[in-house]
């Protein structure tokens, strides 16, 4: 049993902080199947928290610095719902009209304007709580806001080269932070479907930052980190790293929609083997593999076919095919075609940044600067073998000897936490 001295010797604030770390652990942590398991564990440990704070006795709550602490540390334990919280609010603003220069409150209460609704004060909030020095939870935080503040925005794609660059200086304060890393994933994600789902280096930015991420052991909880790395690899067409992580995404988190996104993938593969085999009768790839006609292109690239590509890009050379077929799928993007060259090859063509009527069934497609892939994998006994052509910029594409106009695409579903 403690002794009066060593009561007395204790940190209530200390308890009370490390009190309230465990608790925005478990919630970021903790993905029960039923939602309301987790309310009810964050309910039990935040008054677990206040209990710490409700002990420290009134003496040692006198000076404003004091009070300050005490009520931020209130303010944040009450804001660890999902929900806006009035009371959580009061606290935080009371904290930092007390100690102006607690960044930490400031930082808490940007996140709790947020959740009301309130962007533009939030913001406010974040930039104060940066402007009393270098912090990359505040970084990430204020990255992860621009990038909602870009929706719906005239020109999001500026925004979120902002939240990109914040992503990056919080990570250059610690480049082994997991979170920062994660942050600047999200923000480089969040960039390819704002400017139209074509610029694949943004993708495979992403997909470093991911990586980097994985590295650091408490990431490994984080089913988002896996949901969006695997979001990723489904747009570069990585399609058997894609449903591993979107398996481990849906066993850390139940409550996600991982599972859905294994069986759109299974669906759509499976669609183009059938298209394949349907499709591909030797007859038919004769007459269409005849009936290609040979546009002048003006540049020095040279004739190729598919046989003769390379993994990965090929920029020096072209590839003409007929399109057989529109293989319709769950998601906004990219469009896939089954495609016919000269040797009557077929080929998988994924096309980003295009309405999917941009091109049709018997159009001629002119692929510049093809980046080509053999996909050879096998997935729950099923075997999945075909060859795809991938281009990242519209204007390596011509469609029956013109250039399609662009698309802005839709965003596509990938999660990002936004707790501090």
């Amino acid at each position: 049993m403690s002794g009066p001295s060593e009561v007395e010797n204790r940190d209530l604030f200390s308890e009370a902080a490390a009190a309230a770390e465990s608790l925005y652990h478990l919630c970021d942590t903790y993905f029960p199947a039923n939602p309301d398991e987790k309310i009810s564990g964050l309910q039990k440990e935040a008054d677990l928290a206040l209990g710490f704070l409700d002990s420290i006795p009134p003496e040692e709550r006198r000076t404003s610095s004091q009070r300050a602490t005490y009520e931020f540390l209130r303010g944040k334990i009450l804001d660890v719902f999902p929900d806006y919280r009035k009371e959580a609010e009061d606290h935080l603003s009371k904290a930092v009209k007390l100690n102006p220069s607690l960044a930490d409150a400031w930082l808490s209460l940007g996140n709790s304007l947020w959740k009301k609704g309130d962007l533009t004060s939030a913001k406010n909030c974040l930039s104060l709580a940066l402007s009393k020095g270098p912090n990359k939870k505040i970084l990430c935080q204020l990255s992860m806001l621009e990038r909602r503040l870009a929706q719906g925005s005239e020109n999001p794609a500026q925004i979120v080269e902002e939240s990109i660059k914040h992503a990056r200086e919080a990570v250059s304060l610690d480049v082994k932070d997991g979170n920062s890393w994660y942050n600047l994933g999200n923000a480089c994600l969040t960039s390819f479907f704002v400017t139209g789902a074509w610029d694949h280096q943004k993708l495979s930015q992403a997909l470093k930052a991911y990586q980097h991420a994985e590295k650091n052991e408490s990431m490994k909880s984080n089913p988002d980190l896996y949901f969006n790395c695997a979001t990723v690899n489904k747009y570069l067409e990585n399609y058997e790293r894609a449903l591993t992580g979107f398996e481990a995404a849906a066993l850390k988190d139940p409550g996600l929609n991982a599972s859905e996104e294994v069986q759109k993938m299974v669906n759509l593969l499976d669609k183009i083997e059938s298209s394949m085999k349907s499709q591909t009768k030797a007859k038919r790839l004769a007459a269409v593999a005849s009936s290609l006609v040979e546009f002048k292109l003006n540049s020095p690239l040279q004739g190729s076919k598919i046989s003769s590509l390379l993994e990965g890009s090929n920029r020096a050379v072209a590839v003409v095919g007929k399109v057989l077929f529109f293989i319709k799928h769950d998601n906004v993007s990219p469009s896939y075609y089954l495609v016919c060259d000269s040797d009557q090859i077929c080929f998988v063509l994924s096309v980003y940044g295009l309405r999917s009527d941009a091109i049709k069934e018997g159009d001629q497609v002119t692929l510049m600067g093809p980046h080509h892939r053999s996909v050879d994998f096998s997935w729950k006994a099923k075997k999945y073998f075909f060859k795809s052509i991938r281009v990242d910029f519209l204007e390596q594409i011509l469609v029956n000897g013109k250039t399609p106009s662009p698309h802005q695409s839709s965003q596509t579903s990938f999660h990002a936490q936004h707790k501090p």
